[in-house]
């Protein structure tokens, strides 16, 4: 179910760069139907989009610019921000401008139709998809998931370590894995942090008696939780002067995964500016229907239910 990939995925391919060879590649392609990418390189003063077809020009009019631009469900913003970004398309009509060159007229709204019937609307709860953050909100990331089409990805569902705001963890572009969460009247919602691993899977890389570098996310009056990694953290005794969004060097007193517990002593903390990474992923499958992050046999249970019950 992957055919239908965010935008900029596309552009790279061999396939897709042999169908923007020339007039007779296009044509071909408009017949095909295929979805295509290249650059958005100007939005004129009409909010059309100029695409560049390697060296032939393409027009995307204002209205087949994203689906719901007709309709006016969707803003103009949603094509003046492909600037200088890959846009999908069809092709609808090969024809010429007005000195007599070639002129190839797209349409992305019929690209993300075509998604939308075939892809997005089969999606279901627990499905593991491919999407690339496409902007950042102090509540949330948005996220491509198919041909322009954008799902919530809320912050709270990012990782199971409680950040301030998305970027601490993505930056616009990042291709990421997500898992679909729920769908609502057609909007589709995301979660990440079941494709982190458990507490457990987590747990196991570390080892009491090391020293080891977290970032310090939350400061109480009882101690300091340090996050070891995504959806690991652990409690560390009071130190002065610790506030968070530090990095932190903390020793391991112990790990008790009966109380999903890890006792840490802060040995140091020193300034950290945020630069997320690729996420390392534990589950490689493309649907789940469950994630258990408690371990076996612990009292508290934390568990997501991807069924459609």
């Amino acid at each position: 179910m992957t055919a239908y990939l965010p935008e900029g995925n596309l552009i790279n391919t061999e396939e897709n760069r042999n169908s923007l060879k020339n007039l007779q590649t296009l044509g071909d392609a408009m017949r095909e139907e295929k979805i295509l990418e290249a650059v958005a390189v100007v939005c004129d003063a009409k909010h059309n989009l100029i695409v560049d077809l390697g060296g032939i020009k393409g027009i995307i009019p204002r209205e087949e610019g994203a689906a719901g631009i007709k309709e006016g469900t969707v803003r103009d913003i949603a094509v003046i921000s492909r600037v200088n970004r890959p846009v999908c398309f069809v092709i609808t009509e090969i024809t010429a401008d007005e000195n007599g060159s070639p002129l190839i007229v797209l349409s992305r709204e019929k690209a993300q139709k075509k998604c939308m019937e075939n892809y997005t609307s089969r999606l279901r709860k627990g499905d593991v998809i491919p999407a690339k953050i496409t902007h950042l909100e102090q509540f949330g990331a948005f996220a491509d998931i198919g041909c322009g089409i954008v799902a919530l990805l809320p912050i709270d569902s990012i990782s199971v370590s409680r950040i301030e705001h998305p970027k601490e963890r993505f930056y616009s572009g990042m291709d990421i894995k997500a898992v679909v969460k729920s769908i609502e009247n057609g909007r589709i919602s995301l979660s990440h942090k079941e494709l982190l691993g458990t507490w457990e899977e987590n747990a196991q890389r570390f080892t009491p008696g090391e020293t080891v570098t977290g970032i310090v996310r939350s400061v109480e009056n009882y101690g300091a939780f340090v996050e070891l990694s995504p959806n690991l953290a652990g409690l560390a005794e009071t130190k002065e002067g610790v506030k968070v969004g530090q990095q932190a060097s903390v020793y391991i007193k112990s790990i008790i995964p009966s109380k999903m517990k890890i006792k840490l002593i802060i040995i140091d903390t020193f300034p950290y500016s945020y630069s997320p990474h690729t996420p390392e992923y534990f589950f490689n499958g493309d649907r789940m229907e469950s994630f258990m992050y408690s371990p076996e046999g612990c009292e508290k249970i934390i568990c997501t239910d991807f069924s459609d019950n």
